[in-house]
């Protein structure tokens, strides 16, 4: 009973972890497409917070896995990794909880 109580809680961090991860997401395409755009206001402080969240666990990933240069420009698989990650995680969280 206790186990499935923690594997409930592990579930549900990894779920939030992918939902900043998504965020982060978003915010970097914001950022991409539409360049003259800054936060203000509070949301200023969620984006900040989201950054402050995600970025040690991707620089982890960077260091691993570098990102893939591509002439001027580089790719950085670190975010789709680390998504990955979390997902079979949690697929393994939840089918523990199962057993």
């Amino acid at each position: 009973m206790a186990l499935n109580s923690i594997g409930q809680v592990i579930s549900f961090v990894l779920l939030v972890c992918i939902l900043v991860l998504l965020a982060r997401f978003i915010l970097d395409w914001v950022q991409l497409l539409a360049r003259s755009w800054r936060p203000s206001g509070v949301v200023a402080v969620l984006c900040e917070g989201i950054y402050t969240v995600t970025d040690p666990p991707l620089r982890v990933v960077r260091g691993v896995i570098p990102p893939i240069r591509l002439g001027g420009a580089a790719l950085d698989l670190s975010p789709m990794i680390l998504l990955v990650v979390i997902y079979i995680l949690q697929a393994v969280v939840n089918r523990t909880m199962v057993q």
